[in-house]
């Protein structure tokens, strides 16, 4: 029986309305005669991607935000009403089916990704050479990144790989990454060696395929104290198979660091930079979206559709924003405080004396925008310190002030549908650090502090390499699971309990509340969050639920939380 394909609507993104209602009907498309073009495949892998923008409709659920906020590094802070934030910072469940939209949409990228693996080979004229190589190590190294951010969450999930619907019980960690190595493997080896840009904006690679196989090895081999990454067929994946694939990426992707890390960061975009006190002293000039140092990132447009503006960016957001926070106009909801420990350990570090990274990754209220008075009705766990990687920036327009500099690049001036830029995934100045720590050199590590314009190490230590990572890539999604991997989570609790808040402005300081955290991280298996509650339900028992979200760990309402 054909099975029918459902295909998304994003693959008429650029179709209006009308237009999508006189095209040909493609539910009715089914695996007898889709796909049957090269267009059509092109369109199917579209449909993959697709379904990573509609996650961040729901940024509280998306891998990123999850880990930003699970971290040490920010507290949950919001409003009295931000639940998700706060449950986030504290292993606790924020409501029934939390995750759901999470695990939805991961799935549906799967499905798309095996339906386009399974159907690929129904094509039967390709327009253009290694066309067919490239789209089909696009949905390999996409459903990898999919089944990766579910087995991260989760612990262990169903393994879908037919397109038939199955009920099925969660497989084995061991096998769900023997799924993700083989289909990175099989990327890497599709995929052609395109060097940047020319393999396309947006797209997946080859290099992005071998970064993403080195940060699934060190996750895998560290969490659960392995030696190898397994594979699907009862191989295995090497440690030095890893580095010669990382040194294939920074030898011939074409990606290099730029100059200036802080370049890399919307604030500097030159509609800003000339009022932007900061940028302006630091001669900084955008390096744009897509930069050369960006390996893989999750793309926005200009139409201002859902899903196709950056909502985590929107959930970092200042709120009551005005001329007194400039250029960090967009409003927004207040989640993801800097913990003030980060600024400590990093200002007071001699291995980081003058680091100019740090204020350009943290603005100090203090510093940078006294007269912000903030929203005192509603802000906790507020720490007066702001993650500027992914805050929202405004721009002048004469004496006029724009909500967004987007606007100068066709966007719209809105606090979010022109919230555009870039959500980066992968960048160069993580694989060189990923190269460092399984290599135990510090070549790499030392071009990044280099790049810093700070001295080099002359030895590699992990400390050393903890450190690097920490603040490099601090607010870049990717703390939590560092901090997993290595057996570090007490850092948590030692760089978030008792930090010095203000709760709808009254002094205060943080607090996990009623539950020990690291007894919590024991008793999710590890940091593990709940599976949806309908997804059990729907499975008729066949799906079980993680260990430790007995009803007792729904979120509790904290001293200042308004119900």
């Amino acid at each position: 029986m054909n099975r029918i394909i459902y295909i998304l609507a994003a693959l008429f993104l650029f179709s209006g309305c009308e237009s999508f209602l006189d095209t040909e009907s493609f539910t009715k498309k089914n695996t007898s005669n889709f796909p049957a073009t090269q267009d059509d495949a092109e369109q199917m892998i579209t449909g993959i991607y697709a379904s990573m923008n509609d996650l961040i409709r729901n940024p509280e659920v998306h891998p990123f935000f999850m880990s930003e906020l699970s971290g040490d590094d920010r507290l949950g802070g919001g409003s009295t009403s931000n639940r998700g934030a706060q449950s986030l910072d504290r292993l606790l469940n924020p409501g029934v089916s939390f995750f759901e939209d999470l695990w939805q949409r991961r799935y549906a990228g799967i499905f798309r990704a095996n339906m386009a693996i399974e159907t690929v080979d129904n094509v039967t004229g390709w327009v253009t050479t290694g066309k067919r190589e490239q789209l089909l190590g696009e949905a390999h190294f996409l459903r990898a990144y999919f089944y990766f951010d579910l087995v991260q969450a989760f612990g262990q999930v169903p393994l879908v790989l037919e397109l038939d619907p199955q009920n099925l019980p969660k497989s084995p960690a061991d096998e769900i990454y023997a799924r993700i190595a083989s289909d990175l493997k099989e990327a890497i080896a599709l995929f052609p060696a395109t060097p940047f840009p020319n393999y396309g904006a947006g797209h997946a690679s080859k290099w992005a395929a071998e970064a993403l196989m080195a940060r699934v090895y060190l996750f895998y081999t560290g969490f659960y104290k392995k030696p190898a990454l397994p594979l699907a067929d009862g191989g295995s994946v090497s440690k030095q198979e890893v580095v010669a694939w990382l040194e294939d990426c920074i030898q011939n992707s074409g990606h290099t660091l730029v100059s200036d890390q802080r370049n890399i960061w919307p604030y500097t975009n030159p509609y800003t930079a000339t009022h932007y006190h900061y940028a302006k002293d630091n001669n900084l000039v955008w390096e744009g979206d897509g930069c050369k140092e960006t390996i893989f990132a999750l793309k926005f447009s200009n139409t201002g559709a859902e899903g196709y503006f950056n909502r985590i960016v929107e959930f970092f957001g200042m709120r009551l924003s005005g001329a007194n926070n400039f250029p960090w106009m967009p409003q927004g909801y207040s989640n993801g405080p800097v913990s003030t420990k980060l600024w400590d350990d990093w200002s007071g570090d001699p291995d980081y004396a003058g680091d100019y990274r740090l204020r350009g990754s943290i603005c100090s209220e203090a510093e940078e925008i006294p007269n912000y008075a903030g929203d005192k009705t509603k802000e906790v766990e507020k720490t007066r310190l702001w993650a500027k990687k992914y805050l929202g920036v405004g721009a002048y327009e004469g004496d006029n002030l724009i909500t967004s500099f987007a606007y100068f690049y066709g966007g719209i001036n809105n606090r979010q549908r022109g919230l555009t830029s870039d959500l980066i995934l992968i960048r160069l100045a993580d694989v060189y650090l990923m190269h460092s720590e399984l290599t135990e050199t510090p070549t790499y590590l030392n071009k990044v502090r280099e790049r810093a314009k700070l001295p080099p190490y002359g030895s590699y230590s992990l400390q050393n390499l903890k450190k690097e990572r920490r603040f490099e890539l601090c607010f870049e999604g990717l703390r939590w699971n560092d901090l997993r991997r290595w057996g570090d989570v007490q850092q948590i609790v030692a760089n978030q309990e008792g930090v010095a808040v203000t709760n709808r402005g009254v002094k205060g300081t943080f607090t996990f509340g009623q539950f020990d955290f690291m007894e919590r991280y024991a008793q999710t298996g590890g940091g593990f969050w709940k599976i949806p509650d309908a997804q059990v339900t729907l499975s008729e028992g066949v799906l079980e639920q993680n260990p430790g979200w007995e009803t007792a760990y729904d979120f509790i309402a904290l001293p200042y939380y308004s119900k």
